[in-house]
């Protein structure tokens, strides 16, 4: 079966089209099994140290742990609570800054991860300087969660990992009941309400759901299907209209486009 076309529409002339790949624990959808890397939807696994090491979790630090934030100030105290917990600084992040973000390495969308990362730390007697080196035991531990793959360097500085999209549908399958509850509690931590995984989680109670950078987005159904869909080229905008249309979500199916007057322009669809 061909990948989604998702197309961009301004008027009545199509401006850009994306080709998005999609597989599930049932099989192929559309498109090709397409290696690629997990970045950021690896991360309720990468959270699982952080969970194992503390019993009395709370849903806001857990959600923050998987996020991938856009540094409003409820994510940033989420953020802070993770580090008071683990009796550490933002000093001791090793995510560095992002540009155009608040408090520099505390703004970064990944600091929820690292935080929660030298939490666990801190309780393992794990040293803290160097946690996101492939050798350091907490990605030992990730490394042995996520399973056998290639690695690069993701743009947080931790390992990520590549493998087909096969393989990625059942990834967040093994996340911890505890974690998954905590993501579906707090959606608005996890990300972007308007992202395709937070949006899914928003329209559908029950679902589990992380997107990644280069347009990657994993989900799980409430009945236990895993998903994996993958933009070709990389433009996170086209995952919405993937994943509403693939999915029967019919409230994120299609992105209306505003310019800076808040006049409609355009529309992303399938």
């Amino acid at each position: 079966m061909d990948p989604i076309r998702v197309t961009v529409r301004r008027g009545g002339v199509v401006e850009a089209v994306h080709r998005v790949h999609v597989a599930s624990t049932e099989g192929l959808l559309h498109g090709e099994d397409v290696v690629c890397f997990l970045r950021s939807s690896a991360k309720p696994l990468q959270a699982v140290p952080f969970h194992e090491a503390f019993d009395d979790l709370e849903d806001d630090e857990l959600a923050i742990a998987c996020a991938s934030h856009p540094a409003l100030p409820e994510h940033l105290a989420a953020v802070r609570k993770v580090l008071a917990r683990g009796n550490a600084t933002v000093d001791d992040l090793e995510n560095g800054a992002q540009e155009g973000r608040p408090e520099g390495k505390l703004g970064h969308n990944c600091s929820g991860k690292h935080a929660g990362m030298v939490a666990a730390c801190r309780v393992n007697g794990w040293p803290l300087p160097g946690y996101r080196f492939p050798d350091h035991p907490l990605q030992q531990r990730v490394a042995e969660l996520i399973g056998p793959a290639e690695t690069a360097v993701d743009g947080c500085g931790l390992p990520t990992y590549a493998m087909p999209l096969s393989r990625m549908a059942a990834l967040l399958l093994r996340t911890p009941p505890r974690i998954a509850d905590a993501m579906r509690a707090r959606p608005e931590l996890v990300g972007r309400v308007d992202g395709a995984d937070v949006a899914l989680m928003l329209a559908r109670p029950g679902w589990l759901a992380k997107a990644g950078a280069e347009g990657l987005c994993c989900a799980v159904s409430p009945e236990g299907v895993g998903y994996a869909f993958k933009v070709e080229d990389g433009n996170t905008r086209a995952l919405p209209a993937a994943v509403g249309s693939a999915l029967g979500v019919e409230e994120i199916s299609r992105t209306r486009l505003r310019n800076s007057l808040g006049e409609l322009t355009g529309v992303i669809q399938v």
